[in-house]
């Protein structure tokens, strides 16, 4: 009998983990051919997740966890996750419900059709304001339009994955990492399915506008070199439109002569314009120079205070 495991980053979710765990256990019984393995990343939760989790395993022997040393990332953790799966398969679900494991059994369908990434893509997104809708529009398009690997478009990390895909994405060990860009990397056969996200079941999203903007950078980066691209193409662009107004002054001097305007506006326009385009292109070269020195120094891109493996004989 073939193991799904569900891989679920956690942190500071003590709110919903009851009714988490009550869904996660009828879905559990409502498949009898698969056997199933509860795997929690403990991201450095500060309140009684992981207290939660534990009492939980006494009782449930599909729940496995790995504790975390500290909060390193939604993305750091998702790897360790990775590192950690033991089934044929691994659904990644976040632990705030408002991906539904209900859905889990048509993927599963899928699946067992020869699909090896199965993910889930956002029909309506119940509870998130117009702005963060549009701002998470404006940065796949961006992302879209900047690479040549083809993202899916309004999916977050709600998937089933193929073994074959969980061992591809443990090769990738970068630091900054962009891990729904990477599903598309890796490619394989891939199949969507539609649903409605559902808002937060209990507790505060952990998001906000700052680490939503961190975390857009750090995919773009972490994953296209196209801002360089665009920072050596305006340079070049600035650059010929000054040598043609060189080239304009010396020739109206050599046929009208030298006239001394007042030009104090336009001279302080130019420079602060030009003053704004290089100091945009050295804070995108500064972003590259960061990410590099990060990857030279192969840290270890997270540290384990305890892991608990629970029993597939369920």
């Amino acid at each position: 009998m073939k193991t799904i495991t569900l891989l679920i980053p956690a942190y500071n979710e003590e709110a919903v983990l009851p009714a988490l765990f009550q869904r996660l256990n009828s879905l559990a019984e409502s498949i009898d051919d698969y056997r199933f393995e509860f795997l929690f990343i403990n991201d450095g939760s500060r309140d009684q997740t992981l207290e939660l989790i534990k009492n939980h395993a006494t009782t449930d022997h599909r729940i496995s966890y790995l504790n975390l040393s500290r909060n390193f990332g939604k993305e750091i953790a998702m790897l360790a996750g990775f590192d950690h799966v033991r089934g044929d398969a691994c659904v990644v679900i976040d632990a705030d419900l408002q991906d539904p494991p209900e859905l889990i059994p048509e993927m599963i369908k899928l699946w067992q059709q020869g699909y090896d990434d199965v993910y889930a893509r956002r029909k309506s997104r119940t509870g998130e304001t117009w702005l963060k809708k549009k701002t998470s529009e404006w940065y796949y398009a961006i992302l879209q339009s900047s690479t040549h690997v083809p993202i899916q478009v309004d999916t977050g990390d709600f998937r089933l994955l193929d073994r074959r895909c969980i061992e591809a994405l443990r090769q990738f060990r970068e630091a900054s990492r962009n891990t729904k860009a990477m599903f598309s990397w890796i490619g394989y056969k891939k199949k969507e399915l539609f649903y409605d996200r559902d808002p937060r079941a209990a507790g505060e999203t952990k998001w906000n506008y700052h680490k939503l903007a961190n975390l857009a950078i750090d995919g773009i980066t972490s994953f296209t070199t196209a801002p360089l691209r665009i920072s050596s193409i305006l340079g070049i662009a600035v650059s010929g439109l000054a040598f043609l107004y060189i080239v304009y002054l010396l020739i109206r001097t050599v046929l009208f002569g030298f006239n001394d305007l007042a030009g104090y506006p336009s001279m302080m326009a130019v420079i602060l314009f030009l003053g704004g385009i290089q100091l945009l292109s050295l804070g995108i070269i500064g972003e590259y120079i960061a990410r590099i020195f990060n990857e030279t120094k192969h840290r270890p891109l997270y540290l384990i205070e305890e892991y608990h493996a629970g029993s597939r004989k369920q």
